[in-house]
């Protein structure tokens, strides 16, 4: 990447002090104290330590930014107009039964506009990040979405529970970020999900936009009850026509 902002600078900084709790904590998963929040859905202390983490290095030099997180939900400070979407843990169920597939999700919308966005897996390695106007990244290396044309040679990732797509090859990773961080680097086709938050998507939002992909349109001042539709541009039509008859 030529420059990156201070902004992102610091979202990377945040996510690399905050993913050693995680990867402490995942190594210890039988430790854990867990509640239950829902089906499917778990909180942790490692949630709330993590979260934690991210908001404090994140008002270190942005103080009057506010917030919208899963844990906490909205934190409104002086500037409500710049706001930090983090998912501290993007992946709880993957975490809690010792699969290494989560990451931690950080976004920051401007005016309504999402401007940085970064997808960091720290049990890999590996994080994903995108600037608007300056490209979306792997690593340090430029990533953009698949190429393919043919939608039996794709790979879509869902949780769509409940509906089998005959002509769709489909996954269900467990986590949303990096399903959609996985599209803009082309490791996966597409995406489609239904009743997502806001958190789960933004910074996936962005990096798949910034990696030449399409994704249909998000009312960013919605926070819950998303429904998501994302691929390449080539097979973007292709995937919506199938979808749209479940």
């Amino acid at each position: 990447m030529n420059s990156i902002s201070p902004n992102l600078n610091l979202m990377i900084k945040a996510s690399e002090k905050a993913s050693k709790t995680i990867i402490r904590d995942f190594g210890e998963i039988e430790n854990l104290q867990v509640t239950k929040k829902g089906p499917r859905d778990f909180v942790t202390k490692t949630d709330k330590r993590v979260e934690k983490i991210l908001i404090e290095e994140l008002s270190k030099t942005k103080k009057n930014f506010s917030f919208i997180t899963e844990e906490s939900g909205k934190i409104e400070n002086n500037d409500r107009d710049k706001i930090w979407i983090i998912d501290p843990i993007d992946g709880t169920t993957n975490f809690l039964h010792g699969i290494p597939h989560f990451a931690i999700s950080i976004a920051l919308k401007i005016d309504n506009e999402l401007v940085s966005a970064l997808i960091h897996d720290p049990i890999k390695n590996e994080m994903f990040y995108a600037e608007k106007n300056n490209g979306s990244y792997f690593n340090n290396q430029r990533i953009r979405v698949s190429k393919k044309i043919n939608l039996e040679e794709c790979l879509f990732g869902t949780n769509r529970q409940g509906v089998i797509f005959t002509d769709l090859n489909v996954r269900y990773s467990g986590s949303a970020a990096l399903d959609l961080a996985y599209v803009g680097s082309g490791r996966l086709d597409g995406f489609f999900q239904n009743n997502l938050n806001l958190w789960d998507i933004a910074a996936g939002i962005l990096i798949i936009d910034e990696a030449g992909g399409k994704v249909n349109n998000i009312k960013l001042n919605e926070i819950n009850n998303i429904n998501l539709k994302a691929s390449s541009i080539n097979i973007y039509s292709k995937m919506t026509k199938i979808l749209d008859n479940f």
